[in-house]
């Protein structure tokens, strides 16, 4: 059956079963790599994808669900690592093992998106499926408020170069 997405900014159409989980559209059809197969289940995120700005694990989401959507993956956040979660998540040097960290940040991203100055509550809060086996929470947190900081940052110097203009 076909399906038309719009993945990354960029539309298309797969030729799929109607219940094809999204990640597997996203490896192995479209060849997006950035989104990792933890679990299958749904329980551990490193899947995590955005729908329409909201993080979902792709591994539970039929492509049927996703079709005329707009879904965003880790190679979508930007093409050149410049989305301050990239850049917070290079500076604090969050990754051990580094294979949940695409869902991981995708989960903040879309969290940023909502919340741009989280609490650690609300950090917290939006974490608690993705799950890390090297325990990395404690600088995922401090990335989380460091993206935070660099997107704040950002806003006011374009505010102080409009003002100057």
């Amino acid at each position: 059956m076909a399906f038309k997405l719009n993945v990354n900014g960029r539309s298309t159409t797969v030729d799929v079963a109607a219940d094809t989980p999204l990640l597997w559209v996203l490896r192995d059809v479209l060849n997006l790599h950035g989104t990792k197969y933890g679990c299958g289940i749904g329980q551990c995120r490193a899947c995590t994808v955005h729908l329409n700005g909201r993080a979902v694990p792709s591994c539970q989401t039929p492509i049927s669900a996703a079709a005329n959507q707009n879904i965003t993956t880790l190679e979508g956040l930007s093409a050149d690592g410049t989305h301050p979660v990239q850049l917070a998540w290079q500076e604090i040097d969050v990754p051990q093992c580094g294979y949940c960290q695409a869902g991981q940040m995708m989960s903040a991203a879309a969290l940023l998106a909502k919340t741009p100055r989280p609490s650690d509550k609300d950090i917290d809060s939006a974490m608690n499926g993705n799950l890390c086996r090297c325990g990395t929470y404690l600088r995922i947190r401090q990335a989380i408020h460091k993206a935070a900081e660099i997107t704040a940052n950002a806003s006011a110097k374009t505010v102080q170069t409009a003002a100057v203009k």
